[in-house]
């Protein structure tokens, strides 16, 4: 496909859009506008993080079964996210679910 055909004339606006937007997500567009979190796919984040979960609890096994006096083990270092992605530090709580705090003490008061 040539997109100067946009400009010839002989390719629309609205499929050049359409065109655009399903582009595959190793397509160069997708690489530079979201950098390396494109390559990644949401089965790629859920292995990451399964592999961090069980980095954590070999840790605390190890640490638990350990020697009182040893020598404390080093914490797992997570596997890198692409740059993209939103670190669980910055990431939003989520709502917790029933009523709050103070609209219990309004109802019991």
């Amino acid at each position: 496909m040539d997109l100067l055909d946009w400009h010839r004339g002989r390719l629309s606006s609205r499929r050049l859009a359409v065109l655009v937007r399903h582009m595959p997500r190793d397509s160069a567009l997708a690489r530079a506008v979201h950098g390396e979190a494109a390559e990644w796919n949401v089965g790629d984040y859920l292995l990451a993080s399964a592999v961090d979960h069980l980095a954590e609890a070999n840790w605390m096994f190890a640490t638990v079964n350990q020697d009182e006096d040893a020598e404390a083990l080093e914490y797992p270092s997570p596997v890198p996210r692409p740059t993209g992605a939103i670190p669980e530090d910055d990431a939003p709580a989520p709502e917790p679910a029933g009523p709050r705090p103070e609209e219990l003490s309004l109802f019991f008061a």
